[in-house]
């Protein structure tokens, strides 16, 4: 009946049905509790039906439950703009509505490419990419996402772009360490640069983690690196903080931690706390002043039927909100601690079978050594998600990458039950049970 997400289609899984929520619980309809390890793809960062972000939707829906944002405007829409503006730094001038991580992303795209065709650069058309990215399920979004299997059978459809080795930090793809890195990781891209001069429209980029392609982490200096070298040769910055948004790194953007100024950045996820579908994009004044010409042409004609929807901007209102009542950033460099000392442990119990443990804000990863079969299709990795779903905990590994996102305030109980199961499930598995 339903074709469910990222599931093979032959002999597929039974899905877990769930009836309800509270703070890290999800509750199935036996009434088995299960602890959501990972926010529900990263989106519950308050917890599921915090009371607030409920009672906010509710009042919107009493007041206006959906009206058009071509000609028409609403009090939600316009005060969430401005807080996101105001959050942001002031670095951005325009806030552009949509409804996930992919139309933010692929409104990106779109917007930094015609801002080079409607100045008359039409040479520039040239987006710059990593090999681990992953922006969404678009074409737009899979053409300037990694080659992986996520687009790879849709290869001929995505449009041409270049690509890059990822910075790893863990692993460098030229063979740096941490304490010795220089960014050369960025070398093979400012040689690009010098080659092509002005062919470049963009770099896009998923700020400090790339996520689904292995929850990869990379210095901060790669990223002010790739300010200059864009600035030095009029590229634009296109920041993909779906995942990393709304204090996920420790602070409230990973742009901020990294002390950069993009021209472009993308949101979702998060935004809502998972309450409602609703995605951003933001536009600096200097992108949103190429597309202020008289000429119809020049304009920029994307738009989606629930763009803006006053619920869903209400859900989001209430979680920023809630970022500074509940002071969000502390409680995820509590977090970071924790997931440092119990991910540590499991790594000195396993240690000849697990090849790195990382920790950023509120991401946990532990990277399981597999030799040959690591990677997204690692055959392992459905026989870890039965395992930790039977222990009561949800966890999605990415191939042999098995990472934690929880909620920004979840119980030191329930912490704790994660690294249990983490740490059972590993012994079971090697022990041959």
């Amino acid at each position: 009946m339903i074709w469910y997400p990222f599931t093979l289609q032959y002999e597929p899984e039974l899905p877990l049905k769930i009836v309800r929520a509270e703070k890290e619980f999800l509750y199935d309809e036996a009434g088995n509790s299960y602890i959501d390890a990972i926010s529900s793809w990263w989106v519950s960062i308050h917890g599921h039906n915090h009371p607030k972000i409920i009672q906010a939707m509710k009042d919107q829906l009493d007041r206006l439950d959906h009206v058009l944002l071509a000609g028409f405007t609403h009090e939600p829409a316009e005060s969430l703009a401005k807080e996101l503006l105001t959050i942001t730094d002031g670095l951005f001038q325009r806030v552009l509505y949509s409804d996930n991580g992919s139309t933010a992303v692929e409104i990106m795209i779109k917007l930094a490419y015609q801002y080079f065709q409607n100045q008359g650069e039409s040479d520039r058309n040239i987006f710059l990419k990593w090999n681990a990215s992953y922006h969404g399920d678009t074409i737009g979004t899979m053409s300037v996402g990694g080659n992986s299997i996520f687009n790879r059978v849709f290869s001929s459809l995505l449009f041409p772009t270049q690509e890059f080795a990822s910075p790893n930090c863990s692993l460098c793809p030229v063979g740096k360490k941490p304490d010795s890195c220089k960014t050369e990781c960025v070398d093979a891209i400012e040689t690009y640069f010098e080659k092509n001069p002005k062919r470049v429209a963009g770099i896009v980029i998923e700020p400090l983690i790339l996520g689904s392609g292995g929850m990869i982490f990379y210095k901060e200096e790669v990223l002010q690196r790739l300010e200059r070298i864009s600035k030095e040769y009029g590229a634009l910055l296109l920041v993909d903080e779906v995942f990393t948004g709304f204090g996920r790194t420790g602070f409230f953007f990973a742009f901020q931690r990294a002390k950069i100024k993009p021209d472009l950045i993308a949101m979702a996820k998060g935004l809502s706390a998972g309450a409602a579908p609703i995605a951003v994009t933001l536009a600096s004044r200097k992108i949103h002043s190429a597309f202020v010409r008289p000429e119809a042409e020049k304009a920029f004609y994307h738009g989606h039927t629930m763009t803006g929807n006053p619920v869903a901007c209400a859900a989001a209102l209430a979680s920023i909100k809630l970022m500074f009542e509940e002071n969000c950033l502390e409680q995820v460099l509590r977090l970071e601690a924790r997931m440092k000392e119990g991910l540590e442990i499991i790594q000195k119990e396993f240690a000849d079978r697990i090849r790195d443990v990382r920790v950023m804000g509120a991401v946990g990863v532990l990277e399981l050594e597999v030799g040959a079969e690591s990677g997204y299709t690692y055959p392992g990795n459905k026989i870890l998600k039965k395992k930790f779903i039977e222990k009561g905990v949800v966890l999605r590994p990415l191939g042999n990458v098995i990472y934690i996102t929880p909620p920004y305030g979840i119980s030191e109980d329930s912490l704790k039950k994660i690294f249990r199961v983490i740490r059972e499930t590993l012994a079971e598995i090697y022990s041959g049970k």
